[in-house]
């Protein structure tokens, strides 16, 4: 599990970054690489967002873990 949850972190740090690099360059990395309105690029962001909200459940479960 801790291989997945490791993962799941990588995948959303990217994402993570991509939002930086629109903020601070108004680049959009993955629209470059995929397309703007491409299914690929739907898919990474779906894919992130997923990431993002399971990182939060393992953040939660770390909270609990620790008390």
């Amino acid at each position: 599990m801790e291989t997945l949850q490791k993962v799941l972190l990588v995948i959303t740090i990217i994402g993570a970054i991509n939002w930086g690099l629109i903020g601070l360059l108004d680049t959009n990395l993955v629209a470059t690489l995929f397309g703007e309105t491409g299914i690929v690029t739907k898919i990474i962001y779906t894919l992130v967002g997923i990431c993002g909200l399971v990182n939060i459940g393992i953040l939660f479960n770390h909270i609990e873990e620790a008390k």
